[in-house]
């Protein structure tokens, strides 16, 4: 397929599904047995996935898909992939199709990955000798060389989707499309493999189609990106624009409330009631790694007046180990006198936080006294951002830090 040339085509496609009743029945027996055990219920309401979405594709094309969960992403995919079909409306596919959608789509688990490898390119309509020529690039690519003999059904998700994504970029597909199940992989392979989807659409004249909840990637990788809100485009244009227009959606501010938690210890000589995570860069909720950001805890006491009091944030990563302390004794000493009810605001300029979700712990002391005590408070999610203003992106995964610093090089001094 030559760049520019139409790859895929989705003309007034919705997909449906109803709701509250049983699934069709296959076999006359399952059919006998709902209508045994059938009762009166409510009738069945329909969820619309997707309504009358119409988009083209073209070879060379690298398309972001984004939105929020449920927005209709991976439905897509599965009707183009033809994993499902759509309810109305047509899909045309221009060429063979790749997909990588969820861990193991598409092996068998009972053949090695050897087998799958072959059987994958059969069912793609290649020739036996036109995989054999792709197959040492395929075992390289998923490093998984050891294990090649081995059913894929003792493989971990990550040696699946190294195989996975192996498989659906290296046998010449014409549209290749993969969904958020890259995160299972490892960094390094990440990298690897943004790294290829950007050749095989650079370089060899494909189509991409690519979900990612990751907007630095899609804004790195792709020239266009198209938002789905509940179940219909909403904008189809240039990735940056489509981008900022999701990021703006996600800006309400969330407040987590804290008044109603019986887990918690202490005197209860002051007590948190809320926590608001805010963007003070964008102006609104969207936590992101390289902007100013602003925490507010609302606290109230059965007392006028507060002497001596020391409020600690504390972070926890993917494990639960804590890996950030806030507190205001080490930045400034303890609040003296402060009102019995208010908030405390606690300011990080350009957080350096990797992109990801953390659980926030909040604690308190009042003149010595332990006063509250949240483990487990809220939990914070953050966007992975521009740190370094160069438009790239460390890859999650990787620690939970970023750390200013600079690289450059050298000539060698060599000494005789």
């Amino acid at each position: 397929m030559s760049s520019s040339e139409l790859a895929l085509s989705v003309h007034g496609i919705s997909k449906s599904y109803r709701l509250g009743v049983e699934s069709a029945s296959t076999t006359i027996r399952e059919a006998l047995m709902q209508s045994i055990s059938r009762r009166p219920g409510p009738e069945a309401s329909i969820l619309w996935a997707l309504r009358d979405v119409s988009l083209e594709f073209r070879g060379g094309e690298t398309v972001g898909i984004i939105g929020r969960n449920g927005a209709g992403k991976s439905t897509l995919l599965k009707l183009i992939s033809r994993i499902t079909w759509p309810t109305s409306g047509e899909i045309r596919l221009f060429g063979r199709i790749g997909s990588l959608l969820e861990v193991g789509t598409g092996f068998h688990p009972e053949l090695t990955g050897r087998e799958n490898i072959f059987l994958n390119g059969t069912i793609l309509g290649m020739r036996r000798h036109e995989i054999r020529r792709r197959f040492d690039e395929i075992v390289a690519f998923a490093e998984i060389d050891r294990f090649l003999d081995t059913p894929v059904k003792r493989y971990s998700s990550g040696m699946y989707v190294r195989l996975a994504f192996a498989v659906a970029a290296h046998l010449d597909p014409e549209i290749l499309v993969v969904d958020e199940v890259l995160a299972v992989g490892d960094a390094s392979f990440q990298r690897k493999c943004i790294g290829k989807m950007g050749e095989v659409a650079r370089e060899q004249g494909r189509c991409v189609l690519f979900v990612s909840h990751n907007m630095v990637a899609i804004n790195a990788l792709c020239r266009r990106a198209v938002l789905l809100e509940q179940g219909q485009v909403t904008q189809d244009g240039a990735a940056g624009q489509v981008v900022q227009r999701y990021l703006n959606s996600l800006e309400q501010i969330a407040t987590a409330p804290l008044t109603d938690r019986r887990d918690r210890g202490g005197t209860g000589a002051l007590r948190f009631e809320s926590f608001t995570a805010r963007n003070l860069t964008l102006g609104g909720g969207l936590i992101r790694t390289g902007d100013d950001v602003e925490f507010e805890i609302a606290y109230r006491s059965d007392q006028p007046t507060l002497r001596n009091v020391h409020v600690d944030m504390i972070i926890h990563g993917s494990y639960d180990e804590p890996i950030a302390q806030l507190s205001n004794t080490a930045q400034r000493g303890v609040f003296e006198r402060i009102d019995g009810s208010g908030v405390f605001r606690c300011r990080v300029p350009r957080l350096p936080l990797e992109g990801g979700a953390y659980r926030v712990t909040v604690y308190s002391e009042v003149d010595g006294d332990i006063a509250d005590w949240v483990i487990h408070a809220t939990t914070l999610n953050v966007e992975p951002g521009d740190y370094f203003g160069t438009g790239r992106t460390n890859f999650e995964g990787t620690g939970h830090f970023l750390i200013a610093h600079e690289w450059a090089t050298a000539d060698r001094n060599i000494s005789t």
